[in-house]
């Protein structure tokens, strides 16, 4: 997996609850694990801008509810700085639903801004969304 640009900080735990921002027929998610994700033993993991996340659809779709996908944080409240110096911060957290390991979205748009460093890691997320911040 690519690095990104930035130096995100530590945003979700592990039960985190986020907001679906696309179509794919989830509204809230849960994260339940975090897919290549780096702590030491002892630790619990933790997720950030651009993470691949495992995730439990707790409300949305009948068909959807309770069943775990693969997905990845698109937007976080907590902020993060780029390599420029500047600082990020988003006024929700909002994650997109893959529908494979390759990285494509489930859906097939995106409501709200994605994060750049989303794009530079995963650009079919990024090319279905409304805009790129």
């Amino acid at each position: 997996m690519k690095a990104v640009s930035a130096k995100p900080t530590r945003a979700f735990n592990i039960g985190s609850m986020l907001v679906a921002a696309d179509n794919s027929g989830a509204r809230i998610v849960r994260i339940t694990g975090v897919k290549r994700g780096k702590a030491s033993k002892g630790t619990q993991q933790y997720a950030k801008i651009a993470d691949q996340v495992k995730v439990s659809v707790r409300a949305g779709k009948p068909a959807m509810k309770g069943k775990v996908f693969d997905a990845v944080i698109i937007r976080q409240k907590r902020s993060y700085k780029r390599k420029t110096g500047e600082s990020y911060s988003f006024e929700d957290n909002a994650v997109a639903i893959l529908k494979d390991d390759k990285g494509n979205p489930q859906g097939t748009q995106i409501k709200g801004p994605v994060a750049r460093e989303v794009q530079e890691r995963w650009p079919s997320v990024a090319k279905i969304a409304q805009f790129v911040l």
